[in-house]
């Protein structure tokens, strides 16, 4: 689509009107009031067309001045018109008619429990269009909500310097100015500030002037926006420099703090590459005229890119890369995480969820996105086996009692503040690719295509979406999906099969899995549709959808695979003849399927529905040359099987089955890097050395050993790819001498993205004493606010009883430290790895202390906690007598 102008835009201000995104929109009919259907916390008496926005920031007083115009509709004669607004005092407030005539003063009133502003006529005004305009002052915070400040160390010069951003979602763009902060009313902004002359602003929009004001400072005026969400709003000003790139007609940048030069030419490259595919894939071209992501310093608890339209914002560590420090996982992380937020410019920003509800709309298929557009472009990733890991990680959330529906019910925005979890993103994801498959790729493409251009600019439910790719020809997709997204948890299907004269006769049951209230489902199941499609011993593939029970008649005797490509999201049991069937039949499997089984036994296993032998002979059965990315997972469960024993022969043994299958894997790839090595081999290489550390490999620990003196004569010594994974197996045994060394060296970095991979190493030793005195270090000045909850939180891995005491002690300390929208959850977290069952009365106690809608992230925790506090022992009794068979 062509870019809107400011005038076309006036054409896009109907509520939730269909709007052609191939052509400049036709006039709209008049504004209407929020259906009664969509949730919202303002009265509905008004609603906003347009916003124009002044802001004056005073970065080093860390206050601001603004003024909004608000060109409304008042939909029934009223005295008073509500806003949010948050932290946020008006100094002056008017109205008059959009027309003409006199403007009206108004009183203004503050709740500062319900996040709003009223402003109140003396008389009642008449229904119909106006422009608010108000005058307002508010604060420059320093924690990453709202509008903040961010400091860093110069890229050139090491100096101090000050950057300022904005972020919005969920509820705090109402700390930027008073606006009907909610998604469904979707507005059109201007946008200008006055800003240090010799500095660059950022928002959605180019921009389409600069004055100088001739006393140091410039006014700065952005072009108008096409109607969008308050939350997807941003400003951003500092010394910065962009890269840029135009592509099918749209500038394509990177914005980040000057100096840092090539550093962002990778992430560039990678969005030039993903922008055309969208375009094609959605139907819809782009329609905003440039896309920037914007790299600032800093980190927070909540988030680490956000889909501001035009303007991702994305923390600079997770965009830049730098070859002194970036890893393979990074790398990854840095292309799939701008993959997510330029599918957000579509899938979120174009089309918007009505509510907070259907955040897993923009979450959900984000996730999903990035990993199609990853997959594409790069193959040799092993994204579609990687796909495994995010379902496994979906499941285990989801089968604890403290789960939730991926559309789940939130009547404010602080319950929906807690919906950000692996529902919403893994779950979310898993699904659209088993619906995907279900629907065929050609059909589901064009269901998306349909859907966003009869809801373009528009908000939208889950429902929508099904029913737009039903309409293409997914028959029955909205009765299957409807009972994933409606209800909770994870479907089991239960398996028995028997075989004679070449045939296996297959049968199958649904009920539900939990690693908590196995009675309790058991008893009283949830019903899914579940599509599957069961791979027979032939390899002949047999799809269907499983409602309650079915029986199969398949050709040939041997491992039958009900979820083959594993692709569909339930947990199979399997007797235990089919495990050994499976098992044997193993290696020679796809890599998706080889780790999929092995992850869904491993899990049922640890939740009681069987013994670990036949999920460990599997996990053993895995070839040492498989694939890297299920060798790498496969190690890392070892891993975390090692983490969980408390007997040191058992570990012993267990770390001697990891060296003695994986050791030749690492001495094939190198200590080192090879030119032309694939990512993946790279990515291996990490994990192997990283675990095979941790369990003390006396070659590991040796070389990280060695590579680490090196320091001391050259601070270089490390730089590259595997820089945080040696001084990971350094820390972690660190002596006194090896963490005051570690302190000096993360404390003299100038440079933002290498203090962020340092940093967390202060905490990371398991010597108490060294752990604690990463903890005073946390609250000192020496670091920075996020610098020390990335500490506490380090410490807290391996300390969790002395980090949580620690924090309660001082909570009046790091509250400060700690982002608003994640301080519910923080402190419970910091508890969660305790050994100690009288942990969990500490963290009740705590929980219970919240508002109650506010415990979300508290209840989690307490239930994984217990889930592990109740399975540890026997997880720890089988493993030890499967390893004492071997």
């Amino acid at each position: 689509m062509r870019f809107i102008s400011a005038a076309s835009a006036a054409a896009l201000l109907a509520g939730c009107a269909t709007v052609p995104v191939d052509q400049t929109a036709p006039a709209a009919p008049s504004l209407t009031p929020l259906p009664a259907s969509v949730t919202s916390e303002l009265p509905r008496n008004a609603r906003p067309a347009h916003y124009a926005i002044e802001v004056v920031p005073d970065a080093d007083k860390l206050t601001f001045s603004g003024r909004v115009a608000i060109d409304l509709a008042l939909f029934e004669a009223s005295r008073t018109i509500t806003l949010n607004s948050v932290g946020l005092t008006v100094s002056q407030a008017t109205i008059a008619p959009a027309g003409g005539g006199d403007a009206v003063p108004l009183q203004v009133a503050y709740d500062e429990d319900k996040e709003t502003a009223t402003f109140t006529a003396a008389n009642a005004l008449a229904g119909g269009t106006y422009r608010l305009e108000i005058a307002y002052s508010g604060p420059i915070g320093r924690k990453p909500s709202g509008f903040f400040a961010l400091d860093y160390p110069d890229k050139r010069t090491g100096k101090p310097k000050r950057a300022l951003g904005t972020q919005f979602e969920i509820p705090d763009a109402r700390e930027f100015a008073p606006m009907f902060d909610e998604p469904s009313y979707k507005a059109t902004f201007d946008v200008s500030a006055v800003v240090p002359a010799d500095q660059m602003a950022v928002s959605n929009m180019p921009v389409t002037s600069e004055t100088d004001l001739g006393n140091g400072t410039k006014r700065v005026v952005f072009a108008t926006t096409p109607k969008m969400s308050s939350y997807l709003l941003f400003f951003g000003v500092g010394d910065f420099e962009r890269l840029a790139k135009t592509v099918d007609g749209t500038s394509v940048g990177i914005v980040s703090p000057t100096g840092s030069g090539e550093t962002a030419r990778y992430a560039l490259d990678e969005a030039v590459e993903v922008l055309p595919y969208y375009n094609d894939y959605f139907g819809v071209k782009y329609p905003l005229p440039k896309l920037d992501n914007i790299g600032m310093p800093g980190s927070s608890q909540q988030f680490g890119a956000m889909e501001n339209w035009g303007a991702i914002f994305t923390f600079e560590d997770n965009l830049l890369v730098d070859p002194r420090t970036t890893s393979p996982d990074k790398l990854r992380y840095i292309h799939t995480a701008l993959a997510h937020e330029m599918a957000h410019q579509w899938f979120g920003d174009l089309v918007t969820m009505a509510w907070w509800d259907d955040l897993w709309l923009n979450e959900g298929f984000a996730s999903w996105m990035e990993s199609k557009a990853t997959a594409k472009f790069r193959p040799d990733w092993n994204t579609e086996v990687g796909k495994v890991n995010s379902r496994e990680g979906a499941m285990a959330a989801d089968a604890l009692r403290t789960t939730h529906p991926i559309v789940l019910t939130s009547k404010t925005a602080k319950e929906a503040d807690e919906q950000f979890d692996s529902i919403a993103y893994s779950k979310g994801e898993t699904i659209l690719t088993m619906f995907e498959d279900y629907a065929g790729a050609d059909t589901w493409r064009e269901g998306i295509r349909g859907y966003m251009k009869a809801h373009a600019y528009g908000n939208t439910t889950t429902d929508d979406l099904w029913q737009a790719v039903e309409k293409a020809g997914a028959k029955g997709l909205v009765d299957i999906a409807r009972g994933y997204t409606s209800q909770a948890g994870v479907p089991l299907v239960t398996v028995s099969a028997t075989c004679a004269n070449g045939r296996t006769s297959l049968s199958l049951r649904q009920g539900q899995f939990s690693r908590d209230q196995q009675a309790e489902v058991a008893a009283n199941p949830k019903h899914w549709l579940v599509p599957m499609t069961v791979v027979a011993a032939d390899g002949s593939k047999h799809p269907l959808v499983l409602d309650g029970t079915a029986s199969l008649d398949l050709p040939g005797c041997g491992a039958v695979n009900v979820n083959g490509g594993q692709l569909s999201y339930f947990r199979t049991l399997y007797p235990r003849d089919m495990l050994t069937q499976l098992t044997a039949a193993l290696p020679a499997m796809a890599p998706r399927d080889q780790l999929g089984l092995v992850r869904d036994n491993l899990a049922l296993a640890a939740a009681s529905y069987q013994d670990y032998a036949p999920a460990l002979d599997m996990l053993a059965a895995v070839p040492a040359d498989a694939n890297p990315l299920v060798v790498e997972t496969v190690m890392s469960q070892w891993s975390s099987l090692y983490d969980i024993l408390n007997d040191e022969g058992r570990k012993a043994k267990l770390a001697k089955l990891a060296h003695d299958k994986f050791a030749p894997r690492l001495e094939a790839l190198g200590f080192d890097p090879r030119p032309g090595e694939s990512l993946s081999d790279a990515s291996l290489r990490a994990e192997l050395i990283a675990d095979l550390g941790k369990m003390g490999d006396p070659a590991v620990v040796a070389e990280a050993r060695r590579r680490f003196a090196r320091l001391a004569q050259d601070r270089t010594a490390l730089d590259g790819e595997l820089k945080g994974t040696w001084l990971s197996i350094v820390a972690r045994n660190a002596t006194a001498e090896d963490w005051e060394f570690l302190r000096r060296f993360a404390l003299s970095s100038t440079d933002s993205v290498e203090r962020k991979l340092l940093i967390p190493y202060i905490g990371a030793a398991k010597d108490d004493a060294l752990a604690m005195k990463g903890l005073q270090l946390a609250l000192s000045d020496a670091v920075q606010p996020d610098e020390g909850v990335r500490i506490i939180s380090r410490v807290a891995s391996n300390h969790a009883d002395m980090t949580y005491d620690f924090a309660l002690a001082h909570k009046a300390e790091i509250d400060p430290l700690v982002d608003d929208s994640a301080r519910a959850g923080f402190y419970p977290r910091l508890a969660a790895d305790s050994d100690d069952p009288a942990m969990l009365a500490k963290v009740k106690a705590l929980r219970d202390s919240y508002a109650a809608d506010e415990r979300v992230s508290a209840n989690r925790t307490i239930a994984s906690m217990e889930n592990r506090f109740a399975t540890y022992p026997r997880i720890r009794e089988q493993l030890g007598a499967w390893l004492a068979a071997r």
